[in-house]
């Protein structure tokens, strides 16, 4: 277990149980933001998951390179679905990004499948829906970028089905559930808010032979993402502090 903030952060902060699953797929761009104090657990290193989420006031699960449903691979993935569907029915304040947004949707009664209409990789035109604007979350993320937003994107896999009772919040053209809300303070985004240039830059070393094949130039992918630098500084900022909000409202309950 790693636990830590940013230096001017007070003891009496918040605690998010912030879940890592592989290098170079951490908390990036909002780690100074959010606010918090954070309890980070990587399990693909032996850190052990709580059985529970007393202590925790927000849970965060990030990405990774597993499928949502290859508990082979990531013997610790139940016990973080387990996890998710327990901030789900407590009202706990959860942001699952990307495989997090995946395993929220399979752990509450979603679909993941492997998506049908191939990579989705680089920056992506977002839509919010019209529900967006009410949602605690994204009515504050939309109330500082409006209804579209470019978002940084590394994935396949995708939410084909949302789970019963999910309000959807976000919207693409290749893939349509790329944001959603379960219960009253979970929050599923397919999109990369927390991702930095370098992330991205290991990223696309270890994955420009897939880019490949969706006829992409990794360099272009990435002088793409430099560019939009100040953009992606502003995306992150937006989800970082309405997800504080959040946060800092369910503590004050």
């Amino acid at each position: 277990m790693t636990a830590g903030a940013a230096a001017d952060v007070p003891a009496s902060a918040p605690v998010l149980l912030v879940v890592v699953h592989e290098d170079h797929a951490g908390l990036g761009r909002l780690g100074d933001l959010v606010g918090c104090r954070i309890d980070e657990r990587r399990p693909d290193r032996g850190d052990d998951l709580p059985h529970d989420l007393a202590g925790h006031d927000g849970l965060v699960v990030l990405g990774g390179s597993m499928a949502a449903w290859e508990d082979d691979v990531a013997p610790w993935l139940p016990a973080t679905r387990r996890l998710m569907a327990a901030a789900v029915e407590q009202g706990v304040p959860t942001l699952g990004i990307c495989l997090g947004a995946q395993l929220l949707a399979l752990a509450t009664g979603g679909r993941v499948e492997r998506g049908s209409a191939g990579l989705e990789v680089g920056l992506v035109e977002l839509t919010l829906t019209p529900q967006a604007a009410e949602d605690e979350l994204m009515g504050a993320v939309q109330a500082r970028l409006g209804r579209r937003l470019s978002g940084p994107e590394w994935h396949q896999d995708a939410i084909t089905e949302l789970p019963p009772g999910a309000v959807p919040l976000v919207t693409g053209e290749r893939y349509p559930h790329q944001g959603f809300r379960l219960g009253e303070r979970a929050w599923g985004i397919q999109y990369h808010p927390e991702v930095s240039t370098q992330d991205w830059q290991d990223w696309m070393d270890g994955g420009h032979g897939a880019v490949r094949t969706e006829g992409l130039h990794p360099h272009e992918v990435t002088a793409a993402m430099r560019a939009a630098e100040p953009v992606l500084a502003t995306v992150a900022r937006a989800h970082a502090e309405a997800f504080a909000a959040v946060v800092r409202a369910h503590v004050k309950d």
